[in-house]
């Protein structure tokens, strides 16, 4: 026999019944995402703003003497899939970059944006 009242159990099912129909949307949203960024062109080396900025899909290959940012022990760290301002998925080899809107960047690439991700 279930003890316990109707009003907790009522209360229990909407509390279930409000989280689902928050995270089906949020589900879908994440994955559109994801899809979306696979449909993106990939950012060229060439592209004006790219070069303005040092992109490079390799960051090994980075102009140190242009862009010293990316120079000694902290420099080598600095990769496009540890940066704020990169959203692509965990391990995946592109995505997207809010500073190049509409194109995909390479995960093991950098530019001078470079900022540290938070956590």
């Amino acid at each position: 026999m279930n003890d316990q009242h109707p009003d907790n159990r009522r209360r229990s099912f909407l509390k279930i019944s409000a989280f689902s129909l928050v995270s089906v949307p949020i589900g879908g949203w994440l994955a559109n995402q994801q899809a979306r960024a696979a449909d993106m062109p990939q950012l060229d080396e060439s592209d004006p703003t790219a070069q303005a900025l040092g992109y490079v899909h390799d960051a090994t290959k980075a102009n140190v003497a242009e862009f010293p940012k990316r120079s000694g022990p902290d420099g080598a760290d600095q990769f496009c899939r540890n940066c704020q301002l990169y959203t692509g998925s965990d391990g995946s080899e592109w995505g997207p970059c809010s500073i190049f809107p509409g194109k995909v960047v390479n995960a093991n690439g950098w530019c001078n944006a470079w900022v540290q991700k938070a956590g």
